[in-house]
């Protein structure tokens, strides 16, 4: 509002005049003085530093004085400020925040956070996704294993190729270095290994962020990882049964096979294959959700693994299949192929009495610690074995659960 509400406003100055701030400023004094008013001292210093601070803010004149005392010569039209606050930079973490959720086939990046920390991800949404309309599309959680990047275990896995190939977001949560030097998920710490507590709970969290975000079905959910990230996805589907419905692990560990990093070294050569969550040593902070059930499980492991020994693929599979023991006993199926690149395999299929694969075993021989039928493009990639990302995701899609969870 104007300094002076019972004075008329003055006209816009045009363009071309130039005007003095210092003579505006003497005028002012000098109608004060001849008012009586000493402008530089008692109640009338405040009214001065009023006006003065108002031309200031009006980009009139600076807000200390030149040297010398007088104000600057500028040259300009009045002009009204708008002081209204724009919040140009709203949280990325909130749901709401996705302002590209109708961008399609872009490769984006985020940060999540909660009480155990801060992951930035990627999120691959593929070219057929469309926000404002169609069917809830599934969505896949991808964890890469050491020294990887989402960029880096996306190429390797060709994974975003099939998302585009049957329309389903892909989620790559990205662990750093300052959370592990070699930028391992910490699956062998039980701080690590809980329902709603360290990173298994910034991974769940990310997870539900992007389904409340963009047009998930929530009963086709997956989590797959690979080495570091396999195991780590063991836990997840242990600990959140109601979030994943299946799960896919490459050269992982079972679920509580360690606690700590001597017992983390020990297990990759094989010298932990516990077959129950629940009484593995150090395990004792895995609590997986009420009503714990057998989650579906697709295992691929080399049988030339030096870094994660194959055992441990079979630990997996016993404790899987082991999950509560009301679950009806599996019947196996044990057949033998070889992949177009070369690589021999033998597949054990667990069925259930419905005759339905509760849980599937690759063992690819002469595989070493890579991913079977990846693309050299990536790191930890073979080439020569079965493809182990069109397979997860053929065992991913057959158990689509509808949005039912």
């Amino acid at each position: 509002m104007p300094l002076f509400p019972n004075s008329r406003m003055p006209q816009p100055m045009p363009a071309s005049r130039r005007f003095d701030v210092s003579g505006i400023n003497e005028t002012i004094q000098r109608a004060l003085a001849a008012a009586g008013l000493n402008a530089q001292s008692g109640p009338m210093q405040g009214v001065t530093d009023t006006i003065n601070q108002a031309l200031a803010d009006a980009g009139l004149t600076q807000r200390s004085a030149a040297p010398g005392g007088r104000g600057v010569t500028i040259e300009g039209t009045a002009r009204q400020i708008d002081t209204r606050t724009v919040d140009v930079d709203p949280p990325s973490t909130a749901p709401a925040s996705f302002a590209d959720a109708s961008v399609t086939g872009a490769f984006l990046t985020r940060s999540f956070t909660n009480q155990a920390g801060t992951r930035t991800y990627k999120l691959y949404v593929p070219a057929s996704y469309a926000a404002a309309f169609g069917a809830p599309v599934p969505m896949l959680v991808m964890l890469h294993g050491c020294t990887q990047s989402p960029d880096d275990f996306a190429a390797g896995t060709r994974m975003n190729a099939l998302a585009d190939q049957h329309g389903f977001l892909v989620v790559y949560p990205v662990q750093p270095a300052t959370a592990n030097g070699s930028k391992c998920w910490n699956w062998f710490r039980s701080a690590d290994q809980a329902r709603d507590s360290g990173e298994p709970s910034i991974i769940a969290g990310i997870t539900r962020e992007v389904a409340a975000a963009y047009r998930v079905d929530m009963g086709s959910i997956f989590v797959a990882g690979m080495s570091a990230g396999g195991a780590m996805a063991v836990i997840l589907g242990a600990a959140y049964p109601e979030l994943y419905v299946a799960v896919g692990v490459h050269s992982g560990l079972p679920c509580g096979a360690a606690h700590d990093m001597p017992s983390a070294l020990a297990a990759m050569q094989g010298g932990a294959a516990m077959s129950n969550p629940l009484q593995a040593p150090g395990a004792s902070t895995v609590k997986p959700g009420a009503g714990a059930t057998r989650t579906p499980t697709i295992v691929f492991h080399g049988d030339l693994d030096r870094t994660v020994h194959a055992r441990n693929g079979d630990a997996i599979v016993a404790q899987v299949t082991a999950v509560g023991q009301t679950q009806p006993s599996l019947r196996a199926i044990v057949r033998t192929g070889a992949a177009r690149g070369g690589r021999q395999y033998r597949r054990t299929d667990f069925v259930d009495h419905a005759g339905q694969v509760a849980v599937e075993h690759w063992l690819v021989h002469g595989a070493a610690h890579a991913w079977s039928g990846g693309s050299a493009s990536g790191s930890f990639t073979d080439p020569l074995g079965p493809d182990a990302s069109a397979e997860m995701i053929r065992f991913f899609l057959a158990r689509r659960h509808d949005g039912d969870c």
